[in-house]
């Protein structure tokens, strides 16, 4: 599908993501069917009549599918399995193991029960006593598949959940919680999980055509899995790039194109050095423990993509060498004809530099001290090589 893609003119991109990238509906109606019943079965199941208090809470499917951004074919999604009674994120750290197993033992039972709309299938585990749990949902006929990694987590938002609109303070506690545990174990970024309605909720009320052009994303990111066969970056920093690009493009009063977002994202890719990007949606610099973070955070080593959910999370990684090799494909399809024009010209990127440039020698605190009387929900930082 990759010569589809490169062949075709800039006005040609929305045709061809509801042609070649909409998953089938009917699968992904009968997918969350049974993601239902599965649910519905470990908390009935799992650890009951157990001694100790820990029974699961609920039970969320998260990634592509719980964030509108599936793809035709073949998808990846976490189904997350918070417990209750868990008393530190280190506790779902050290019983990851043992919750593993619970739940490996109750869908290996669950798969010879009961009939599933679609194909169900438990993946063995090639390691004993192996800490991941794999299970897939397909529809060979609709040459359909989604592949769920299960994930247990401590139900950090037990209280909170229910309030969609809490402000960022709500969350200092559990946010000075969770960068105080990660900081003792060295474990940044180890709980991102624990966030999933924070994830969601950072993707539910977006616009459609920002879901269609994550789609985009991820086919071409596939597109160049497939080429390169190497470790690329992780793919959500890529969607949160694409995130970026929307929100910036949303700001002005011209025509927003997929062709213009998409290759303003082959862009940023390609200078991927300059990199700093941060929301406050959840946290922010307004409490001194979580500000103090942030602001060491902030002056690491680029690219640095934090996660809107976790603070302690880079999402773009540290592999800077599948960064480059990601970054000279950018700039080879950003070349591309669906970039171009009726006149041939080569559509836009949009301009995301901010008005000032600062040196290395000004930080971050600084910059932020001068904005605290009025809020950004993202921000974007280019800083000199000597940053």
């Amino acid at each position: 599908m990759e010569n589809d893609l490169c062949s075709m003119q800039a006005r040609e991109l929305d045709q061809f993501i509801c042609d070649h990238l909409f998953p089938d509906t009917t699968f992904l109606t009968e997918v969350r069917a049974d993601v239902d019943s599965i649910s519905a079965f470990l908390k009935e199941r799992c650890f009951q009549g157990a001694a100790h208090p820990v029974r699961i809470s609920r039970v969320v499917m998260g990634g592509s599918y719980g964030e509108h951004t599936a793809l035709k074919g073949k998808s990846e999604a976490k189904l997350v399995v918070f417990f209750n009674n868990l008393t530190s994120f280190e506790e779902q750290l050290k019983r990851r193991g043992e919750f593993v197993e619970e739940i490996r033992k109750h869908l290996c039972q669950l798969q010879d029960e009961k009939p599933f709309k679609v194909k169900f299938e438990v993946q063995s585990s090639e390691e004993p006593n192996s800490r991941s749990l794999i299970f897939k949902l397909s529809s060979p006929e609709r040459q359909q598949e989604v592949e769920f990694d299960v994930q247990p987590a401590y139900d950090a938002l037990y209280e909170l959940r229910n309030n969609k609109y809490a402000e960022p303070q709500f969350y200092n506690k559990i946010y000075t919680q969770l960068i105080h545990e990660c900081t003792t174990l060295e474990k940044d970024g180890e709980f991102s999980i624990c966030f999933t309605d924070l994830h969601q909720n950072f993707m539910r009320y977006r616009a459609p055509k920002l879901w269609n052009l994550i789609r985009l994303v991820k086919h071409w990111y596939q597109l160049c899995k497939e080429k390169l066969r190497e470790p690329l970056p992780p793919q959500y920093a890529l969607e949160l790039l694409t995130v970026y690009v929307w929100e910036h493009s949303n700001k002005h009063q011209e025509k927003v194109t997929t062709a213009k977002n998409f290759r303003t994202f082959l862009e940023l890719v390609a200078y991927y050095k300059n990199l700093r990007i941060y929301w406050t949606w959840y946290y922010d610099f307004r409490h001194q423990e979580v500000s103090a973070y942030l602001c060491r955070q902030l002056k690491k080593a680029r690219p640095l993509i934090l996660d809107p959910a976790d603070p302690t999370r880079n999402v773009a990684g540290s592999d800077l060498q599948a960064w480059d090799l990601l970054a000279k494909e950018a700039q080879t399809w950003m070349q591309s004809s669906c970039f171009r024009n009726c006149d041939m010209s080569f559509v836009p990127t949009w301009d995301l530099s901010l008005p000032t440039v600062f040196s290395g020698s000004q930080t971050v605190m600084d910059r932020e001290e001068r904005k605290l009387d009025f809020h950004l929900s993202t921000r974007w930082e280019v800083l000199s090589n000597s940053g």
